[in-house]
């Protein structure tokens, strides 16, 4: 695969691109794969407080190409919670999404994204471009916690929230995670 290193490290205004130039961009940056899962079932789990649940059902796998591919990871989660006056908050897991965490401050959890959430549930969207530096299968997911209560396990869910009677207003929901490779 040509990569974007071989061109110059400028250019002039009044330079003009070669052939063997336009062959390098044309190689670089593109999208060489794309991996989804939909998730339409729904997930809970019991969590403790500053632990976090995986959900299962909610991954996608992808092998780079090349050690030097970026892994684009794009995740909408649907998340609630047992009891519907605070929040949710979700994570990516695997390749080298730690990074894609707040700073560890004092007792504070960190986690990538946090919302309110009301009996309905909340969606959360997570967006992080990764280097996993490897052309082994890599699996990337979701984890879902709740906030701002104290340390008595939690019932959390995926693609519901915690009026789930069976009635019209109660809205069934989806959620997706998608993973790209990027040529580097």
């Amino acid at each position: 695969m040509a990569t974007p290193t071989a061109l110059p490290t400028s250019f002039a205004p009044a330079d003009v691109l070669t052939a063997a130039n336009m062959n390098l961009l044309r190689g670089a940056f593109r999208i060489l794969q794309v991996v989804s899962t939909t998730k339409t079932d729904t997930f809970s789990a019991s969590v403790a407080a500053g632990s976090f649940a995986a959900v299962t059902g909610l991954t996608a796998t992808i092998t780079p190409s090349s050690t030097n591919s970026k892994i684009l990871i794009f995740a909408s989660v649907t998340a609630g919670r047992a009891s519907a006056a605070d929040g949710v908050s979700a994570k990516l897991t695997g390749g080298n999404t730690s990074a894609y965490v707040g700073a560890t401050v004092g007792s504070r959890t960190p986690s990538a994204s946090i919302a309110f959430t009301t009996t309905v549930g909340s969606t959360l969207n997570l967006n992080y471009l990764d280097s996993p530096a490897t052309i082994a299968a890599t699996t990337y997911g979701v984890s879902i916690t709740f906030t701002e209560t104290g340390t008595t396990p939690v019932t959390v869910y995926c693609n519901r929230g915690q009026n789930d009677v069976n009635a019209a207003y109660t809205m069934s929901t989806a959620s997706t995670i998608t993973v790209m490779e990027i040529s580097a």
